[in-house]
Parts: structure tokens; sequence; C-alpha cells
């Protein structure tokens, strides 16, 4: 029988007639399991220096720790890069605080009341802390040692790196406010999303440095990252853009996208009115391509990536593609495996666009994995004292956004509630976009032609939709087993009013079907749509596993229309 036709406009076997069990859809929530794969540890060997100039900046009150920066093992070119690593990107020394003893609980005591002191005897069972209250209490607790012994040094240094991040809207004294945590609403544009611009320079620091000098394209933004989330559902999507993409005029005759930023001005001696200018600039030109709106942008230097990472000992990924970068970059991945790389190995692989089946398109990908994998180990991982401190130095030099520091929190507060491995990685290559050559340049175009973007906007349109059955696009085959004529298709425009959509109806065949209504989810790609059939339904789907072999499994999902609906019709 065609699976596409229905037949239950033909004669019953027992001529009757039913009513079709409508259930109204719920809100959608979805949360996409967490991917199991086989692990591959790379051992990092070689080690960073401390940082002089930010430990000179403590000096009077760090105490003096062993260097316990984890080594790491380079990726790229041993010739440059170890000269690179030496001169620019070492870790930072600050004091430590010692854990075991303190275990960082102060915010578990009320401002009203006094902290008793701890005594050595046996730990009684306590509630559990979550990971978000335990990086929020060790910033408080840094501030309030500040604020006590009136360390003017460390307090103009927190106010420097506030200022760097936020350009100038936020100091040491506002993140007093984390005791009693409120957070606002992030702006969204008209569909309720919030959409970051997020773009990345090359230098191993913001004016583009690289051992002894600046090299040439250090303030070109060669990673352009759109991430657009909805703070109500948690949904969050992103995608990369590539740098050759062919731009709307810009202050040379190449005319790509990754020169917009610094022919407005963006660059790393830029003021902080010019670089918001040039982000500015960059957003708008984006914005165009892709038909959306930005609310905000975050520009980051990628060569922070050594000390980031290294800082959190090193983070996983697991690449959807191989890349065997041999002699460029050094980056050599196989897909499907997870890896535990360190910061030289994961700057490697954020360059790395040679030995890869997209290239700009691939390393874009990649570098998407490379801040879901920094986000996933600070979650995961219990920060010290001094890793924080080291990240908020690192993130203050290599760091610039228009977030003030109330949206920062605001941002931190609802990305735990994200769920990182179901985030969406959209691709507009290979069906909307291509390579050609232009006046003898190579550039990256629409596939309808440099400057048509209508078919790439109404493909980023569907996929920032906030209902996953318009992005999902999941195919939905219903299946009659009952003698009731007529029951798939109307069931099928039951749903169709719910708002599913690629409903297909027919009979099921021959066989046993004792359920009301059975659903069987056939793959793991359309968690969202799922979730709204299980409302739906109010049933929990079953595994194509459990599906009988005569039915057809051409589609996500497959509703059985069984037998307690003929009995209760009786």
């Amino acid at each position: 029988m065609d699976k596409n036709k229905s037949i239950d406009g033909l004669v019953s076997r027992r001529a009757k007639t039913a009513t079709v069990k409508k259930v109204p859809a719920k809100k959608p929530t979805s949360k996409r399991p967490l991917k199991t794969s086989k692990t591959k540890v790379i051992k990092p060997t070689k080690t960073v220096s401390p940082n002089a100039n930010l430990s000179e900046k403590i000096k009077a009150v760090t105490p003096k720790e062993p260097n316990t920066t984890p080594d790491v093992t380079p990726v790229l070119s041993p010739k440059t890069d170890s000269e690179i690593t030496a001169d620019f990107l070492k870790p930072t020394q600050v004091f430590d605080f010692d854990e075991q003893s303190g275990e960082l609980q102060a915010s578990q005591v009320a401002p009203d009341e006094k902290p008793v002191k701890k005594l050595k005897k046996p730990k009684k069972e306590k509630k559990p802390v979550s990971k978000k209250r335990k990086i929020i209490t060790s910033i408080l607790l840094v501030i309030v040692l500040i604020l006590i012994g009136g360390v003017t040094g460390l307090v103009l240094w927190g106010n420097d790196i506030i200022a760097k991040i936020t350009g100038g809207q936020g100091n040491v004294l506002d993140l007093i406010k984390f005791v009693e945590p409120t957070y606002e609403r992030l702006k969204t544009d008209e569909n309720g999303r919030t959409n970051i611009l997020a773009f990345g320079t090359s230098g191993y620091n913001m004016e583009g440095d690289e051992g002894n000098g600046t090299h040439d394209g250090a303030q070109l933004t060669d990673s352009i990252m759109v991430i657009s989330f909805n703070q109500d559902t948690s949904d969050m999507a992103m995608l990369s853009l590539p740098r050759d993409l062919k731009a709307s005029p810009t202050c040379t005759a190449t005319g790509k996208i990754n020169e917009v930023y610094w022919c407005n001005g963006g660059g790393g001696d830029a003021d902080t009115e010019t670089e918001a200018a040039a982000a500015q600039a960059l957003m708008d030109e984006v914005g165009d391509i892709l038909g959306i709106d930005f609310q905000y942008f975050a520009h980051l230097n990628w060569g922070s990536l050594i000390q980031i990472v290294d800082t959190l000992g090193g983070i996983d990924i697991t690449l959807d593609e191989g890349i065997y970068d041999y002699n460029w970059t050094g980056a050599v991945f196989e897909p499907g495996v997870t890896y535990t790389i360190n910061g030289e190995q994961a700057l490697g692989l954020a360059r790395a666009r040679h030995g890869t089946t997209g290239g700009d398109f691939s390393r874009g990908a990649s570098q998407q994995k490379i801040l879901v994998g920094i986000k996933q180990k600070i979650t995961e991982k219990d920060l010290s004292l001094n890793d924080l401190l080291s990240l908020a130095g690192t993130f203050g030099e290599n760091l610039r956004t228009n977030f003030s520091l109330e949206e920062m929190k605001s941002l931190a507060h609802y990305s735990y509630d994200f769920d990182f491995d179901s985030m969406r990685q959209i691709s507009l290559y290979p069906d909307y976009m291509t390579t050609g050559n232009i006046n003898g340049i190579s550039y990256v175009i629409p596939r309808g032609g440099a400057g048509y973007y209508t078919s790439i906007q109404e493909f980023v349109a569907k996929m920032l939709n906030n209902d996953p059955r318009i992005y999902e696009e999941a195919s939905i085959l219903v299946l009659n087993a009952t003698d009731t004529v007529g029951l798939a298709n109307d069931q099928k425009l039951s749903l169709e009013e719910a708002g599913f959509i690629n409903i297909t109806t027919d009979n099921a065949p021959e066989g046993e079907y004792p359920e009301e209504y059975a659903l069987y989810v056939l793959d793991n790609t359309t968690k969202g749509t799922q979730k709204m059939l299980e409302e739906q339904f109010s049933t929990t789907a079953k595994s194509y596993e459990e599906l009988p072999d005569t039915i057809a499994r051409d589609y996500n999902f497959v509703i059985i229309l069984g037998g307690q609906q003929k009995d209760n019709q009786e």
C-alpha cells in the first residue's frame, strides 16, 4: 500500500464513525540528552610561564604559590608559536584560597547574621550548592576581602577589567548586588529572541600583536558568529558567516565582510566610542544579509583561547566532520571522537580551514564547538579562586562588548538554563552559499548570486522561529488501526489545527493494536516536536525498536490509533 495515500474514505469494515480526541497543545519545552562518544585525551606537555605584569599589580597582597599552570602541547608550528606563547600568553598568578577549609559557603549566611567560625569536626549533611552559586560566592568573597582590606590596587584592577569588558558600564562595587541577585530581561527583537553578534580577531592581544610585531590583517574579523536564544524557552541557535562573503562596498577594493569592522575604525588602539561604532557597522551589515536585528555584540581575541582553555585544564570537543590540517595549524581530528584539548590545540582548531570539506564553513563550525566546550567546562569545573581571577583578567584584556554589567549578570543567569547539547548549529553551506570568482578575487556568495539574500533570509527566519514544529519540520505518519472510517484523517485535521505540519495518513497493517494512542519516535533530531506530541496525546513516545516491523520507517514519528477507540465507541 502507498504510505502517502489515505484510504480512510473507503467503506468501513463495520461502517462506523467516530469522534477524535483533541488535546490542546501546550507550551513546548525541549532538552536533548547528552551525547555519548568515545573519548581520546591529548595530554599537555608544554609549560607556560607566569604573567609578571598582572602579578606585580597585586604583589603586596599576593602570597607566593608554586606555579600550577597546566602544561600545554603545541599544535601550531614550534618555530613561531612557542615564541608567541612565551611573549604574550602567560597565565596570571594571584593569591590562592584554601578550599579544603573554606569551601566558599559565605552566600548561605543571611545578610543580618554573623557567620559562625568553622571548627574541625565531622561534616554534617548540607544542602547541595549549585556550581553557579559557588562561582557567584567566590566572586563575592573576593570583593569582600578587597573592601575590608582596603586594597586600593585590587579595586582599581577590578574596575579596569569591568570597564574594558562593558565599555565603562560598571565597576567592582556593582558586583555586590550578587548578594541578593536580581536579573533584568535582556533586550529582544520583535520575535522575542536575543541576538548577539560574536566576532573575533586573530591577534594574541586586542592590538593584534604576534611575536615581536603586529601582523597584517590582525583587526580583520575572520570569525563572525550569530548567537540567538529565547530567554523563556531556553532555545538556542548558532550560525557562522564565512570571512570571504561578498559584502557591501568597504574601504578597500576587495569588499569582503571581514573588512567592515576594521574599515569603520575598529582596532586595538580604538577608543570605546569608535569601537562600538565599528561593531555597530558590522551588526548592520550582517543583519541586512540575514534579515535579523542584533541587540548585542561581543568582540573576542581568539589568541586568548590559549590562556582561557589552559586555566580550565582543557576542554572536551567532538566534531561532526574530520579535520586534517597537517601543514598549516597541525589540527588533526577524527569525526565523532571526543578529544580533551589544551589551549594551543584549541587555537589551532579555531584557525583550521585547510584539510576540511567546508573550508571557512568548517572553521566556523569548529569555533562554535570550542565556545560550547568552554561554557560546559566552566559550568562543570569547581573553579578555584585562582582560576576565577585568572579568567577575569584574561577576559578583561581580550573581550569587548556592549553588555552592561547588569545584562552580563542576566546573561550568565540565563545561560545556566540552556541545554548546550540541544543547541542548534545552523549551516548555510552548501544549500544557500557557494564560492565564486569576481574580477579575479575569490568570494563566498549566495546561491542566487552576489547580493541576493532572499532565500538566506527566509531560511534563517524559519530556523530562528520559536516553534520547534517550524524549524524541525518533522514528518508524522498517522495510522488508523480501527474499523472506524476516517479516523486518521480526522486526527490529521486535529493535529494541523494544533500547529503540526507534514502529516501523512494511512490504514495500519493487519495486527493487534490495543492502545488508544501509540506514539513512536524514529530518530533523535526532533526533540521539540516530540515533546509537543507527547503533550498533545498525554503519552510518552516509544522507541523505533518497539514499532512493528510491518510499518514504514520513513518518518520522524508514527502515531497508531488503536483498538481502545473502537471499543469506546461500540
